[in-house]
């Protein structure tokens, strides 16, 4: 994060806008900024990258479709530099390219047209999240052993039969979030308080995607599905 730190309101925050669309790159912009926050510009994958590397922001807000190179490419390689909070924007609501885009870094993501307010509320809320995530590193983590799956909490790692599996870093907190309660079923509302910090019902898609890529990656029959409720991590 920026030096300066990420106040409640926005104030200190800085945002990185990419959208090769000028109309919907400037309304974004005019909209953060009015939220207190520090609001770079970028056209296209290239100048995105460049515009990370020399801003530093807390948080990009990243269009897929973007000249040069996609928003899935940008997203690869400014998470090789850092870890940073991803609010993709993208114009189709197809399944398999969301799930690409979480599985290369991306935290959250609206489909267009969205509204603005919808835009806000995911930044103040990816940047909460990055908030609480400080002040859990500085509290003891703990490993959990669930049969063959092992989540190692200080190091941030899970193994599954032995062999190391990579999560993106909100799929690590969402698994433990799931694991503080082995075969309790977790509500959505819980979780997405828990994970993302709010529990506005529209983000629950945002859960559920993450919890399909988490299923690829740990395998399917380890997190349970109980329709109208929420999910439950199993224990064997």
């Amino acid at each position: 994060m920026s030096e300066t730190g990420v106040g409640a309101n926005g104030s200190g925050a800085t945002v990185l806008v990419v959208e090769d669309e000028p109309t919907i790159n400037q309304a974004v912009t005019d909209r953060l900024r009015a939220e207190g926050y520090q609001v770079h510009q970028a056209h296209d994958g290239p100048g995105a990258v460049e515009a990370f590397n020399t801003h530093n922001p807390d948080l990009v807000v990243l269009d897929v479709m973007l000249p040069g190179f996609d928003g899935l490419e940008v997203c690869r390689r400014i998470q090789a530099v850092r870890p940073v909070p991803v609010l993709m924007l993208t114009a189709r609501d197809d399944e398999t390219d969301i799930l690409v885009g979480l599985g290369v870094g991306a935290d959250d993501y609206v489909t267009k047209p969205f509204r603005m307010r919808e835009v806000v509320a995911r930044t103040h809320a990816l940047l909460r999240r990055v908030e609480r995530a400080a002040e859990l590193a500085a509290t003891p983590a703990r490993t959990t052993a669930l049969g063959a799956l092992q989540i190692d909490g200080p190091a941030r790692r899970v193994t599954v039969d032995g062999a190391e599996v990579h999560l993106t870093p909100l799929e690590f907190d969402l698994l433990t979030a799931l694991a503080a309660t082995p075969g309790t079923v977790r509500s959505r509302e819980q979780l997405m308080a828990e994970v993302w910090g709010w529990s506005d019902a529209s983000g629950t898609r945002t859960l559920d995607s993450h919890v399909k890529s988490l299923r690829a990656k740990i395998g399917a029959a380890r997190v349970r599905t109980v329709h109208g409720v929420g999910y439950a991590l199993e224990s064997p």
